[in-house]
């Protein structure tokens, strides 16, 4: 038996060497805050740095790292902005597990782990609550609904700086967590457990990466091993690594019938939950084991009876639970053996995912990013979830938000004006105090709902368009560019009107560029009446000078003459 048992291991290791080629494929490990490059860890993943992923944050290093990995020794920190996203292209459709670590390390010397909040592709998967001793993970299984994953964090009190340790994406089968639809919702992990273990598993034991930790044995309940050379996992649909099938928990008493099984529920919330529950016998055995998995009392499952040797998973799911539901495995009345269990997992089953901002709205913002490089590190959607848009947008609150305003005044932008027709929800377009040169878009006309349009203070050159100058609805500014011409200008004077459909006060433009304006359109007027004023003015003063001279020459002769 023991050479057998060395075989079998030996092959293990060899399929498993295997699997971790192909495996990795499909992998996507980010070491958050890293200087290194690249590097492969204790247990064959690689590792990158974050830098291509995210354009935000400071990288910091760990004050008490010997506890942990090296991945978990640095940490990327966001002090800015409403959320900071990292980006990562994948293939739309794919069903994966993204986690991520937070490991505090008490980076900041304030010993004062902060909370935050934790996003996924604009939907709100919850708050993390970091530690000062402990790494913290949060695991969602879903299938991507675009071509790039956007994981990001939000600061949600004053002084807590949102930080992440590392980043993973593991591909999954599609065939794997059938039971809930993976494109409309998400898995939320609250455990995975391997009973009776005494190290906690992952890759390349598990080829998922899917990290099992070691279940302790509660009072009355003893650790068992299972003595058949090798466990059968074929055709289990989630495929559970055979080494966390190979240890259980069962109860001491042999008479007993009953386990209490107790998942974290939070106190006072009702909650949607997935588990899957693994069975293997760890004997051979003339008695009879079976038992029923109930809730609260109530059987909610065939009768089970472990296989020697063998896998039995059961999935439960579409109910709801809070804390104080009980979770028991229960024997049937002709059972000899109490209950046992190898394995779980244990899910909370998120809202409906968001379909995102409209996709056309977003497209076009990403143009805008191009062209103007300065808005590239705004990554995530743009509008969700709410209020955590980005800080140069606003948006509205259909379940498909629409990009209602574009906030650009004083970004340092260059270059023309883009093409925004086809944001053709936009109320607002706000760009004065930049560089913009070039003419002002005549499509801009074509946005139906623009009320709002500030160009001042660039360099646009050429005439406004009469899209916008004959638009009694809409206030817009457009001083402060000394190339721009009215559209009725023959000759090119300059004089532009700040405002069209309101009075300069209407447009959301500083007093001082109002007033500005206000002088510049009178100028005219006083130029008109003051040169006629002066001219009169030096004839009169000629005149007089001149009757000065004649008298004063006249009284001199007389005065020679007497």
């Amino acid at each position: 038996m023991a050479v057998n048992n060395h075989l079998n291991f030996f092959f293990l290791l060899l399929s498993l060497h295997a699997i971790a080629t192909s495996a990795q494929s499909g992998f996507v490990s980010i070491d958050c805050g890293s200087s290194s490059k690249k590097y492969t860890d204790e247990n064959g993943i690689t590792w990158v740095s974050d830098d291509s992923y995210i354009y935000t944050g400071e990288n910091k290093v760990a004050q008490t790292p010997n506890s942990v990995s090296k991945v978990m020794s640095t940490l990327r920190v966001f002090s800015t902005r409403k959320k900071n996203c990292y980006s990562i292209h994948f293939t739309k459709g794919t069903h994966v597990l993204v986690r991520a670590s937070f490991y505090y390390g008490n980076y900041d010397q304030k010993s004062t782990p902060p909370s935050f909040n934790i996003q996924l592709d604009g939907n709100d998967a919850g708050d993390v609550d970091t530690s000062s001793t402990d790494l913290v993970t949060y695991e969602i299984i879903y299938a991507v609904r675009s071509d790039t994953i956007n994981l990001c964090l939000a600061q949600t009190q004053p002084n807590q700086l949102p930080f992440i340790s590392a980043l993973e994406v593991r591909t999954l089968e599609s065939t794997m967590y059938p039971n809930v639809d993976l494109s409309n919702y998400a898995l939320l992990l609250e455990e995975r457990t391997a009973f009776g273990a005494t190290n906690s598993t992952r890759y390349p034991v598990d080829q998922y990466d899917r990290i099992w930790v070691v279940g302790e044995a509660g009072t009355g309940i003893s650790a068992v091993s299972s003595t058949a050379p090798a466990i059968n996992t074929s055709g289990i649909y989630d495929n559970p690594p055979s080494i966390v099938l190979q240890n259980a928990v069962t109860d001491t008493d042999t008479t007993s019938t009953a386990i209490t099984l107790s998942p974290t529920i939070p106190t006072g919330e009702e909650v949607s939950v997935y588990i899957n529950y693994y069975f293997s016998e760890v004997a051979v055995t003339t008695q009879q084991r079976s038992f029923t998995v109930d809730v609260d009392d109530i059987v909610q499952s065939d009768t089970i009876i472990p296989s020697y040797g063998g896998t039995t998973e059961l999935s439960f799911y579409n109910f709801t639970a809070t804390s104080n539901t009980k979770f028991s495995l229960e024997s049937t009345f002709d059972s000899t053996l109490p209950p046992l269990i190898n394995a779980w997992e244990v899910f909370f089953v998120s809202d409906p995912l968001t379909t995102g901002t409209n996709s056309a709205d977003v497209k076009q913002l990403g143009l805008l990013q191009t062209q103007f490089p300065v808005l590239a590190g705004w990554t995530g959607d743009p509008c969700l979830p709410s209020p955590y848009t980005w800080d140069w947008v606003n948006c509205s609150s259909d379940a498909t938000p629409r990009i209602t305003a574009l906030y650009l005044n004083g970004y340092g932008l260059s270059g023309t004006i883009p093409d925004l027709s086809s944001l053709d929800d936009l109320q607002i377009i706000d760009m004065h105090n930049n560089s913009l040169t070039g003419d002002i878009p005549a499509s801009l006309g074509k946005l139906s709902y623009l009320q709002e349009l500030n160009l001042a203070d660039n360099d646009l050159s050429g005439t406004v368009p009469t899209s916008l100058s004959n638009n009694n609805k809409l206030q817009f500014d457009v001083s402060g560019n000394r190339k721009l011409c009215a559209t009725d200008s023959k000759s090119c004077q300059r004089s532009v009107p700040s405002s069209s459909g309101g009075t300069p006060s209407d447009v959301s433009t500083t007093p001082s560029t109002s007033s500005s304006n206000k002088s510049s359109s009178k100028l005219p007027i006083i130029l008109g009446i003051t040169i006629p004023a002066f001219i009169i003015f030096i004839a009169i003063v000629a005149f007089l000078a001149i009757t000065y001279q004649k008298r004063r020459a006249a009284t001199c002769v007389t005065m020679n003459a007497g």
